[in-house]
């Protein structure tokens, strides 16, 4: 179904998307933060955390049943209460003798609910605007999907780090997840209200057969699309080394100096996420948006890829230099963030406008975002084992060069001059 908002966009397009952010990140990047805090190895956070991530790289595979749904919103507000329940689960499965065992448990149930989430989410957002409107906003929908991860890791950490000395990791963590599950339900409230489309609906005759049939067209129809292979790579290799910079990264902030890191407290990696890097990445997020709008993806993709290797570039330096000032730290995290927020539009723009476009728009953008987060997922997976084979300076160098074949290959792949009309399904 298709509807024009009855709230501007810049009422409704912030909390969806920041709700977005921040359950893919509590899975993907706060759970990962948390248990190196509780003393699990990297490759274990690398592998576990990746292994969840599998479920947005499947998520186009029920995708199809979202497509016959009459109301997106509907799903996307009964997804985000679910991840309400989930959180708190998550606060409550710390408590327990098998922590790790039911926090994974709890993980993946947050994993497929946000999963789905986002089918319904990015739908709503393609059907409520014009492609005209989607590149323009672009950066604001980057920038609030990515602010929840600086923001909850910011304040949340320096909180966490607070707690952590008086009650303990396990306690303090508890905590941290019982005032997401209060914010996340918040939110939900608050999008019931203004997201554009209606909560009632009248829901399609489903069956198995049908859905099936739908999820085969869909596919069909998807790889069918002119040089759809080639985009698939370019898709993988453009987050190939920021997969890795992202999950090892922050890891290496609180490594312990004397093991190749900066040895930061869990307050200080909060701090610096929480204020000087939050700006530059939404600064950098808006600029790259309006920046992409305003030249034309295939004109401003040459500089989004290179911005996107800016974080690689930065934690090497960090991890050659070893800086112990924390306002030296800071104006590197904050250059990273600025570069990551401006790369990271044109794999959002890409997707929209030149895999999506066509009779079922929200199916392929959910194919190629699922290719996109299969990329990211694979590379996370193996970034513990291979920081671990070779230390973190001769990691992050590695990280650089993973980052070359995408340069090369935006060559070869066909990027829109102009921004293709918008299809409702």
């Amino acid at each position: 179904m298709s509807s024009r908002p009855t709230l501007a966009p810049m009422r409704w397009i912030p909390s969806l998307y920041f709700v977005q952010g921040m359950q893919f990140f509590v899975v993907m990047l706060i759970a990962g933060l948390m248990f190196k805090n509780m003393g699990v190895a990297n490759d274990q956070i690398a592998r576990w955390t990746g292994v969840l991530g599998l479920a947005w790289a499947f998520k186009p595979l029920w995708s199809p049943f979202l497509e016959l749904a009459r109301s997106k919103k509907l799903i996307v507000v009964a997804m985000q209460f679910t991840g309400a329940v989930g959180l708190g689960l998550m606060a409550l499965a710390l408590q327990l003798p098998m922590y790790f065992a039911a926090s994974i448990a709890v993980l993946f149930l947050l994993a497929y609910a946000s999963a789905t989430h986002d089918i319904a989410c990015d739908g709503l957002y393609m059907a409520a605007l014009d492609s005209k409107q989607q590149a323009a906003y672009a950066g604001w929908q980057g920038a609030f999907f990515n602010a929840s991860k600086f923001l909850t890791l910011g304040g949340l950490l320096v909180l966490a780090g607070h707690l952590e000395k008086s009650l303990g990791v396990f306690n303090a963590w508890s905590i941290i997840f019982a005032a997401l599950a209060l914010l996340l339900a918040l939110l939900a409230a608050y999008n019931a209200y203004a997201l554009p489309g209606t909560l009632n609906t009248e829901h399609a005759d489903l069956t198995v057969s049908s859905v099936f049939a739908t999820l085969k067209e869909v596919v069909a129809d998807f790889l069918s699309k002119p040089g759809i292979w080639l985009a698939i790579l370019f898709i993988v290799l453009f987050r190939f080394g920021e997969g890795q910079v992202q999950t090892i990264g922050p890891l290496f902030l609180i490594e312990a100096r004397d093991k190749g890191g900066l040895g930061l407290s869990t307050e200080q990696v909060g701090g610096i996420y929480g204020t000087a890097g939050t700006a530059a990445f939404l600064v950098g997020s808006i600029l790259g948006g309006y920046f992409t709008s305003w030249l034309s993806l295939k004109r401003a993709m040459p500089m989004l890829i290179l911005a996107m290797a800016v974080p690689n570039a930065v934690f090497y330096y960090l991890s050659a230099s070893l800086p112990a000032d924390l306002f030296h730290i800071g104006a590197a995290i904050s250059v990273e963030m600025f570069g990551y927020g401006f790369g990271f539009v044109g794999m959002i723009l890409y997707i929209m406008q030149a895999v999506a476009p066509g009779r079922y728009q929200t199916a392929h953008y959910a194919l190629g975002s699922g290719v996109m987060q299969l990329g990211f997922i694979f590379s996370k997976t193996i970034s513990g084992d291979i920081q671990l084979a070779m230390g973190y300076q001769s990691f992050f160098l590695w990280t650089i060069a993973c980052g070359l074949p995408a340069l090369l290959l935006m060559f070869f792949v066909k990027i829109p001059a102009t921004a293709s009309p918008a299809t409702s399904s």
